[in-house]
């Protein structure tokens, strides 16, 4: 166990339990479905069975004649109400955006689009009635498939996007990439899909609103991951409401994964629907709509070329994407296929020459934004897919062929091809761990001698990089985001020297309430219980940002960070007074500040609080009081790296593949909490290698969504995933002063390819050099009675 001098316990780094998880595991969290007001009615929405469809009349008068009932409202009641469309939260350049109405007016776009809601005294007359209004819709044709789309004469979905392009996207130097490709002793060539899939929060999206007519002011519970970022756009452009007449608060949030982040038709009509109405307005998402209006995530297409010289050596990438936007744009959708997905296609190796070019493209589908990795899983799988294809192509091991392609350590900062520079990596010792705890000589022996008894054993390996904490503002604001991504940090000293910390950060499951307090108790060597934390209450907080992107801890916990750093600024310069010494001959150490040199000689933490608020005594010019607020803005993103090893054994005449071990050794930089990165890590594996072996979100050709229910969509269960097995390196990030990077979705990022890789190994005796994912029983059967019937295996 750590400890400081004189044997102050250190909390940095130390493994605890959550300090929230008491009241989530005996039911005393607050969700925003707990929300129980004087008054309350309740909103259901009429949504489209149609993917593509023109709306030539809504009937509302048989829904309005049921018991109950206070109201039906449509599309146009909105529009006509001052309701504006919901925007996009980045730009590209020649983009074409989309009028999102949080209800339809003339045309909806997808199974799902809400085309009215009916407010009722209870939720079941307000179901009642919703199945009564009656939509008469002319159908018009759909296209949900993404390369469809942009085929000549395909389903148009917006007249502003002809062909169905919103954006084409590029980034490298493409001159260079082909010329290197060119020139390359050997490239490889392949088609990559990375399938569409849906989050799936154990939360369903929920939201509250209620309207105080004598102070004009609205408050909206809402399952959000930014709750400032909901205040700014619902209220500055959608709903024309002054931001202090507007409070949002996302109380406990179930699980987001990226889902929670944007702006919703649903939560923009409940915060108009209770100023209509003067009554308090509560929805909650049934699993169904989920299914059909959750932001969806992935959905690419690629085209992939990387060329090799003689020696194995990377020679040029260069990549062809199509990317689903589904129907609207939504807060970061511009973003995620481009900036955020281009730009990591450097992966770990040293690539002479990239370059990438991006079609983003709009279906008759739900529409697609960040989901757990946003991007970067993307990029991943694109290389350690395509780095497993080019090993066997090559004979070489693929362990080996990583190896001779790494960033060298020594090279850091490391400008890539695709503009971000890298802080700090060291690649190599992670692949070197993980190959040591598989015991990966011994497994190939054992692989040969299973296979020579027809048994199927596979390993699969993937090298990854992240990026977290996307910075600055001043860069991504010049890239197109809508917004600044700093974040914010109050701390709050009390009189007794207990501490409230108001973070801009919110927590839906990262546990911020234990590692943000860890981080103060242990700056200001206070027990943890002296400190609160507060979170998701804008008429609390200060002006934040959110969480997303793994950016809390190097983001949201440098701004805390710095507030303790003028806080203790200030109480030495409070205790030197009280002291009479100078300010500079203080020090504060293990709750003290004491002149150096003479320990004896000083003030308690709490007796200086207590002067603070006292302020009988205080140096000329300082305020009383002891609190400090701060906004950091990085200089630069932090990039975590790892590898992860999957072995998995494929039952040949059934087709299923199981996962016998997983080791995964990461490095996120400084760790605060071993045991939080652990949980982390534990439940982005199991997404990660959910979407290599089960989950895909389909849709037939008509824009129907196939597996638009927990019986048809392939979620993870525990008794399908092996224990896993993680350690770690330590590589500092250089941007922070607390050297943490992110680890909120390595697991999802690195899992994909390895799990995928490890099954595709154990095929190979069947010449089955790729499958698209999910590797579902069914579709590895087939291959393998395709190949059998072609004399393998």
């Amino acid at each position: 166990m750590a400890t400081q001098p004189g044997n102050v316990e250190r909390l940095f780094g130390k493994a605890m339990k959550r300090r929230e998880d008491p009241r989530f595991i005996t039911g005393r969290a607050t969700f925003t479905d707990d929300i129980k007001l004087p008054g309350m009615t309740y909103a259901v929405f009429v949504r489209s069975p149609l993917a593509s469809a023109r709306i030539r009349g809504i009937d509302v008068a048989k829904a309005r004649a049921v018991p109950g009932v206070r109201a039906v409202f449509t599309g146009k009641d909105m529009a006509d109400g001052g309701v504006k469309g919901i925007p996009a939260g980045w730009l590209l350049p020649d983009i074409k955006l989309t009028d999102h109405r949080p209800l339809a007016v003339d045309r909806v776009r997808h199974v799902g689009d809400a085309v009215a809601v009916v407010v009722a005294e209870t939720p079941y007359a307000a179901r009642d009635a919703a199945d009564l209004v009656e939509v008469d819709y002319e159908e018009l044709p759909a296209v949900a498939d993404a390369v469809k789309a942009l085929a000549p004469g395909a389903p148009q979905v917006h007249e502003n996007a002809p062909g169905n392009r919103c954006f084409h996207w590029e980034i490298g130097d493409k001159a260079k990439a082909e010329a290197a490709l060119k020139g390359a002793a050997k490239v490889v060539k392949v088609s990559l899909v990375n399938q569409r899939l849906i989050a799936n929060a154990i939360e369903p999206r929920a939201c509250a609103a209620s309207y105080s007519p004598a102070t004009d002011e609205l408050t909206l519970w809402v399952t959000s991951q930014n709750p400032h970022v909901h205040r700014l756009i619902m209220g500055a452009f959608v709903l024309g409401i002054p931001e202090h007449k507007f409070r949002v608060i996302a109380p406990d949030v179930g699980g987001g994964f990226g889902s929670k982040i944007f702006i919703y038709p649903e939560e923009v009509a409940v915060s108009w629907l209770t100023r209509k109405l003067g009554a308090p307005v509560k929805w909650t998402a049934e699993r169904r709509e989920s299914f059909l209006t959750d932001s969806h995530g992935r959905d690419h297409h690629s085209q992939v070329e990387m060329g090799f010289d003689a020696h194995g050596k990377v020679a040029g990438l260069r990549v062809k994407t199509v990317a689903n936007l589904g129907a609207y744009l939504t807060l970061f959708a511009p973003a995620v296929p481009t900036y955020l997905y281009g730009t990591l296609l450097n992966g770990v190796y040293d690539f002479p020459s990239i370059f990438c070019e991006v079609d983003g493209v709009f279906t008759h589908t739900t529409p697609v934004d960040a989901y757990r990795g946003a991007g970067r899983p993307e990029a991943c799988y694109l290389l350690e897919r395509t780095m497993d294809i080019a090993a066997r192509t090559l004979q070489l091991d693929p362990a080996e062929l990583r190896r001779r392609n790494y960033i060298g350590k020594d090279r850091f900062p490391f400008q890539t091809q695709v503009a971000l520079v890298y802080d700090s990596g060291n690649y190599a010792p992670t692949l070197e761990r993980a190959l040591k705890m598989v015991g990966y000589e011994h497994f190939r022996t054992s692989q040969a001698e299973a296979r020579a008894k027809g048994r199927y054993l596979g390993l699969g390996i993937s090298t990854y990089i992240e990026a977290c904490g996307i910075a600055p503002s001043q860069v991504v604001g010049s890239l197109g985001a809508q917004a600044g991504l700093y974040e914010s940090g109050t701390v709050r000293v009390h009189p007794t020297g207990k501490v409230t910390v108001l973070t801009g950060s919110h927590s839906h499951g990262q546990g911020h309430e234990t590692t943000f307090a860890q981080l103060v108790a242990d700056e200001l060597s206070i027990p943890i219980d002296d400190v609160e934390i507060v979170h998701g209450d804008t008429g609390r907080i200060p002006f934040g940002m959110g969480t997303y992107g793994s950016r809390s801890g190097a983001v949201g916990g440098t701004a805390i960070h710095m507030s303790l750093e003028k806080l203790k600024a200030k109480g030495r310069r409070l205790a030197a007074h009280l002291l009479e010494a100078a300010p500079e001959d203080v020090e504060f150490k293990n709750g003290r500040f004491s002149v150096k040199g003479a320990p004896d000689r000083g003030k308690a933490w709490a007796e200086v609080t207590l002067a603070a608020y006292l302020a009988h005594s205080m140096p000329a010019g300082m305020e009383p009081g002891l609190e400090e607020t701060s906004f950091y803005d990085p200089s630069n993103f932090t990039f975590p790296f790892g590898t992860h090893i999957a072995v998995v054994e494929v039952d040949i005449a059934t087709g299923r593949t199981e996962l016998l071990r997983y080791v995964a050794v990461d490095d996120v930089g400084n760790v605060i909490n071993p045991t939080i990165v652990d949980g982390q890590l534990h439940g982005g594996i199991a997404q990660g290698a959910a979407q290599a072996l089960w989950e895909w979100a389909t849709y037939d050709d008509n824009g129907q969504l196939l597996t638009g229910s927990l019986m048809d969509y392939g979620l993870p269960r525990a008794d399908q995933l092996p224990k896993f097995e993680t350690d770690r390196t330590v590589t500092p990030s250089p941007v922070n002063p607390l050297g943490v990077k992110g680890a909120g979705e390595a697991g999802t990022i690195a899992s994909t390819p390895a799990v995928a890789n490890a099954v595709l190994d154990a095929l190979s005796p069947f010449g089955i050099t790729h499958l698209d994912i999910p590797l579902t029983p069914a579709k590895v059967w087939q291959a393998v009675q395709d190949a059998r019937g072609k004399g393998k295996g």
